[in-house]
């Protein structure tokens, strides 16, 4: 399906963070949503975390239609199969590799033939997790930030063998959401990554090393370079884990200038993981 009015149904895989709030996003620009996780714990608490959302977003005055309707899109299910009714099909589950493969070699049996299966990963290859599927042309990357909802940015990433109309598709549904988006070929970290992830690590490393106090270091950061947050209370709102993740993944592929700081490991191990468990460079109530 090349056209953005051939969808109507969009399947999300994976009810965590990036998982309801993509479905968030989608319910809110009319489309139907059918978002499965393994568990059913699991669906119920994303299904509560679109509902959170979108009365944040109600109370804000960002959403055109009441919550309650919006809300009445989104139905959550454990079974896979459950998506051979989507016209599109965005995968946003854990960020390792033959997990992935495996749900889109299963997308690839369950969704009709012209669907586009779509992925949200931050680091890993669109060209190797198309290889999975007999699909290859209609696989691509739509990576939305954190917290999607919210934010505005989604990139779009073209795997090897990527057809132009299906890119063109991505950007168009994405913009349909509200979205601004930018393109990146299939290289490791992509744009957002590639260069976020060394910034966040010397940020930490500047902090373990003494260079000043955490919060001197995010000031310095968002008032000298007119930046949001700074690379400390930005890898807690990330995540400590999806930060090591990320850095894990590119240093095994571009070298150790992408090396993770050891203070992140440490934490990580830890488990202060940021704002999601209450605790990572700051604490959070």
């Amino acid at each position: 399906m090349d056209e953005l009015s051939d969808i109507d149904v969009v399947g999300v895989v994976g009810a965590g963070t990036m998982g309801n709030g993509i479905a968030t996003a989608a319910a809110a620009a009319g489309y139907e949503v059918v978002m499965r996780d393994i568990e059913r714990d699991y669906v119920d608490r994303g299904l509560d975390a679109v509902e959170d959302s979108l009365d944040r977003l109600a109370s804000s005055d960002r959403l055109e239609e009441e919550p309650e309707t919006v809300r009445e899109r989104v139905r959550g299910t454990t079974v896979l199969g459950d998506l051979a009714e989507a016209d599109l099909v965005i995968e946003a589950i854990v960020e390792d590799l033959d997990v992935k493969r495996e749900v889109f070699a299963e997308l690839d049996e369950i969704v009709d033939d012209g669907v586009v299966l779509a992925s949200n990963t931050s680091t890993l290859s669109i060209t190797t997790i198309a290889a999975a599927t007999d699909r290859v042309g209609d696989v691509v990357g739509l990576h939305f930030m954190n917290p999607v909802p919210v934010m505005k940015g989604v990139e779009v990433v073209d795997g090897e063998r990527t057809r132009e109309t299906v890119v063109a598709l991505a950007h168009a549904f994405a913009e349909d959401l509200g979205k601004e988006t930018w393109e990146s070929d299939d290289k490791p970290g992509f744009v957002t990554n590639r260069i976020l992830m060394p910034w966040i690590n010397e940020g930490v490393r500047a902090y373990d090393e003494g260079v000043a106090t955490k919060a001197d270091i995010d000031r310095g950061m968002t008032l000298g370079t007119n930046v949001p947050m700074g690379p400390l209370e930005l890898a807690d709102h990330i995540g400590l884990d999806v930060v090591l993740h990320a850095s894990e993944t590119l240093h095994a592929e571009l070298g150790d200038r992408y090396k993770p700081a050891y203070l992140v490991k440490r934490k990580v191990e830890a488990g202060d993981l940021g704002k999601k468990t209450g605790r990572g460079f700051y604490t959070y109530d």
